[in-house]
C-alpha cells in the first residue's frame, strides 16, 4: 500500500502545485502583465473550472481503456499549457493557457481516485486516500515556499517552467512505475446509452450526490481561501512571500493532518460518525472566525488559528466523502469519480465568482464565503447521514 499511496501521491500532488506554488506570485502577476485582482483570480478560476468540466472525460475514458492511456494525453496537455503559461504576453492569454492546464490536470484527479477503488474499498481505501493526501501534503506546505525562492532568483514565469518539468516527471513515473489496475474484462465500452444510464443512476442517488456536495462545498471553501489568502495576507496584513507561504502552509498543515487521522477514526469510531462531527466542527469554527472578524477582532494570529481548525475538520470531510460517494459505484467508478469531481469543482469556481464580487482584499469577505460554504456543507450532511443510516449503510464500515 505505501508504494502505491507513494506513486498516486507524486501524481496527484502536480495538479495541486499548478495552484500553490505561484499563489505568492500573483501580485507580481498582476504588475508585470498590469492587471487588477480580479483578472488575476480569473487565472485560478479557469484552472478550476477547466479542471472540472475535463474530468467528464477522463473518468468515462479510463473506464474503457484503462487508468494510463488518460494520464498520458493528460499530461502531455499539461506539459504545453505550462510552456504557454510561461510565455504568456497579456493576462488574457494567461487565463487561457491556465484553462488548457486545467484541462490537462484534471486527469490527476480522476485516476488516481479510481485506481484506489480498483484496489480497495471501505476503511482500507480510505487508508490509501489518506497516505496519498500525505504525500500531496507537501504541496500546500513546500509549493508556495518553492515559489518565492523562484521569484526572488527569476519572475513569476520560471515557476510555470518548472510545472513543465514536473509534469514531464510525471510521465515517466506513470510509464515505469504506475501499473494498470483495470482488467481488461471489467472496461466499458464508452458511448452515450452508457453514459447516460451511469449518470442516471449517480445523479438519482441522494447519497452519491449528498456526499459529493459536502466535499464539494468543503473543497470550495478552501478554493476560496486559496484564491484569496494571498491579497489579504500581503495587501491586509503586509506580509512577504515568504511570510505568506509561512502562513498558508500552517493554515494547510491542519488539512494533511487531520487527513491522516480519517481511516484510522473511520475503523474506531466509524465512517459516518467521522463525517458527522467533521462537518458540524467546520461550520462551527467558521461561524465563529466570521463572528470575530465581525466583531473587529480578526488579527492574523486569530485568523491563521481559526483557520487551521477548520481545515482540520475539512482533512477528515473531504477524503472519507470521496470513499463513500464510489464506494456503492464500483463498476463505474471512473464515471462517479468524474462527475463527483466535475461538481466539486464547479461548485467551487462558482464560490470563488461570488466571493469576488465583494471580495476588497480584506480578510472578512473571505472568512465569510467559507462560512457561506460551510452552512450548506452541515445541512446537507444532516439529511445524507440521515439517509444513510435509515437504510443501514451506517453499520457498514469495511
Amino acid at each position: 500500500m505505501l508504494r502505491a499511496a507513494l506513486i498516486l501521491g507524486l501524481l496527484s500532488a502536480v495538479g495541486p502545485f499548478a495552484i500553490d506554488m505561484y499563489l505568492p506570485a500573483m501580485p507580481a502577476i498582476a504588475a508585470g502583465l498590469q492587471a487588477d485582482v480580479a483578472a488575476v483570480q480569473l487565472t485560478l478560476i479557469s484552472y478550476f473550472v477547466a479542471f472540472g468540466i475535463a474530468q467528464l472525460v477522463y473518468g468515462p475514458w479510463a473506464d474503457q481503456v484503462g487508468r494510463k492511456r488518460p494520464l498520458y494525453v493528460g499530461l502531455a496537455i499539461f506539459v504545453v499549457a505550462s510552456i504557454g503559461c510561461a510565455m504568456a504576453p497579456t493576462i488574457g492569454a494567461l487565463i487561457g493557457f491556465r484553462a488548457l492546464q486545467g484541462i490537462g490536470g484534471a486527469v490527476l484527479m480522476v485516476v488516481p481516485r479510481a485506481v484506489i477503488r480498483d484496489m480497495h474499498t471501505g476503511t482500507a481505501a480510505t487508508k490509501l486516500m489518506a497516505m496519498v493526501m500525505l504525500v500531496i501534503s507537501v504541496s500546500p506546505m513546500l509549493a508556495p515556499l518553492a515559489g518565492s525562492g523562484l521569484i526572488a532568483i527569476g519572475d513569476w514565469r520560471l515557476i510555470f517552467w518548472v510545472l513543465c518539468l514536473a509534469a514531464g516527471l510525471s510521465l515517466l513515473l506513470t510509464a515505469f512505475a504506475l501499473p494498470e489496475t483495470l482488467d481488461v474484462s471489467n472496461r466499458i465500452p464508452v458511448n452515450i446509452a452508457n453514459l447516460w444510464r451511469g449518470t442516471k443512476v449517480l445523479m438519482r442517488d441522494p447519497v452519491f450526490m449528498g456526499l459529493t456536495f459536502i466535499g464539494g462545498f468543503g473543497f470550495a471553501s478552501f478554493m476560496v481561501f486559496i484564491a484569496s489568502a494571498s491579497f489579504v495576507y500581503t495587501g491586509q496584513f503586509g506580509l512577504s512571500p515568504t511570510g505568506f507561504s509561512v502562513a498558508f502552509a500552517i493554515n494547510a498543515i491542519g488539512f494533511f493532518a487531520a487527513s491522516q487521522m480519517a481511516g484510522p477514526l473511520g475503523e474506531r469510531l466509524g465512517i459516518l460518525p467521522v463525517i458527522r462531527w467533521a462537518v458540524i466542527g467546520f461550520a462551527g469554527f467558521s461561524l465563529g472566525l466570521l463572528m470575530i472578524g465581525l466583531a473587529g477582532f480578526a488579527s492574523l494570529p486569530v485568523i491563521v488559528a481559526g483557520l487551521f481548525m477548520a481545515n482540520a475538520c475539512l482533512g477528515l470531510i473531504i477524503p472519507t466523502t470521496m470513499v463513500m460517494a464510489l464506494d456503492p459505484h464500483g463498476d463505474i467508478a471512473g464515471l462517479a469519480s468524474s462527475l463527483g469531481g466535475t461538481l466539486q469543482m464547479v461548485t467551487g469556481g462558482m464560490m470563488v465568482v461570488i466571493t469576488g464580487l465583494f471580495f476588497d482584499g480584506t480578510a472578512v469577505p473571505m472568512i465569510g464565503a467559507i462560512a457561506l460554504c460551510a452552512v450548506p456543507a452541515l445541512v446537507l450532511a444532516l439529511r445524507t447521514l440521515a439517509i444513510m443510516n435509515r437504510a443501514g449503510e451506517g453499520a457498514v464500515q469495511t
